[in-house]
């Protein structure tokens, strides 16, 4: 049973979330709280299992609470907020919540698959544990790998993955010489809200990757929600098909475009997340003679894409994610 507290000032919002959560038998709501302080008071004595927590409300918001509460206990905790605030949201990732979804996802019409997804990706999340990025000051070495003209850097993440991106970008040089493409599973839609606040954290420039575009350096181009995003005669396109791994858009239409587009010229990353997703890419990226890094268990929220990734295989080179900037940049050297 994971142990579940509700905090929320909207009595309606409470109620949803509650029938959406009952609705699996894992969950057991252990108490509701109506702000941000009645939130903090008892999510200290009731020590939830999980925590979903709205941004707006009385008394103490939503970062407040996360603020307070983490530097007594650890407990995840998922932002169930409005449109509104999705920029909010994603600093709340940085505050330590782990995931966030917009209040009309649990509308009565859920589809039944994107519902289950939920309730599994909860079920992660309520096991994960206090994570803690280190700074890494110590050079690092390149491992020897044929040295090649390298076109285009290719990225996928997912669960934890914008506070995991936020960090990348504050580590890599504002003067990366090559375009960076990105699938971030963005199941709350914020796609427009997510790039404003990415934006904020590098010296290169942010923008949702647009139908026909031919990459450049200096950019850094995010895959627009829910089509998957691909590399083609290097010029960036999208394609409506069938979910692949039930992600859309799925990091492994990214990767097999681009192996099949740049083959040695290319770079491909996975960083956090759930599931499987870019571990086929991996293959792609390694039968065209392309490079892949992952991101390492330790510095992980979610082991689960990078270990995919690694399990084929295919993986060039495993390190935490304070290391791989660096490691980008000497390879592209």
């Amino acid at each position: 049973m994971i142990n579940t507290l509700i905090v929320d000032d909207s009595s309606l919002a409470r109620d949803i979330i509650r029938d959406f959560l009952e609705g699996d038998p894992c969950f057991n709501i252990i108490g509701e709280a109506v702000d941000g302080e009645d939130g903090i008071a008892k999510i200290l004595s009731l020590n939830p299992d999980l925590v979903t927590l709205d941004i707006e409300m009385p008394k103490k918001n939503g970062l407040e609470v996360i603020e307070e509460v983490l530097k007594k206990i650890y407990v995840p905790i998922v932002v169930i907020t409005s449109h509104d605030t999705a920029k909010t949201a994603y600093e709340a990732t940085l505050k330590g919540a782990v995931e966030f979804y917009p209040k009309n996802t649990f509308s009565p019409d859920l589809n039944p698959v994107k519902q289950r997804e939920i309730y599994e990706t909860l079920k992660r999340i309520s096991g994960v544990k206090a994570q803690k990025y280190i700074a890494v000051h110590d050079p690092v070495p390149t491992k020897q790998l044929k040295k090649r003209e390298i076109r285009a850097v290719v990225i996928a993440s997912s669960t934890g993955g914008p506070k995991a991106l936020s960090r990348f970008f504050s580590l890599l040089p504002g003067n990366f010489p090559v375009p960076i493409v990105i699938v971030q599973h963005n199941s709350s839609g914020f796609d427009t809200s997510f790039v404003q606040w990415l934006d904020s954290f590098t010296d290169l420039q942010v923008k949702i990757a647009e139908e026909g575009e031919v990459p450049k350096p200096g950019m850094v181009y995010i895959a627009q929600t829910d089509k998957h995003l691909e590399l083609r005669d290097f010029c960036l396109s999208y394609n409506d098909d069938e979910p692949e791994g039930n992600q859309k858009p799925a990091a492994d239409v990214l990767f097999r475009t681009a192996a099949e587009c740049l083959r040695q010229s290319v770079i491909s990353v996975v960083l956090t997340g759930m599931g499987t997703d870019g571990a086929a890419g991996t293959q792609s990226i390694r039968e065209y003679g392309g490079i892949t890094l992952a991101q390492d268990e330790e510095s992980s929220l979610i082991y689960g894409m990078p270990k995919a990734a690694a399990e084929t295989g295919c993986v060039d080179i495993v390190l935490p994610l304070d290391k791989i900037p660096r490691e980008l940049v000497n390879l592209i050297k």
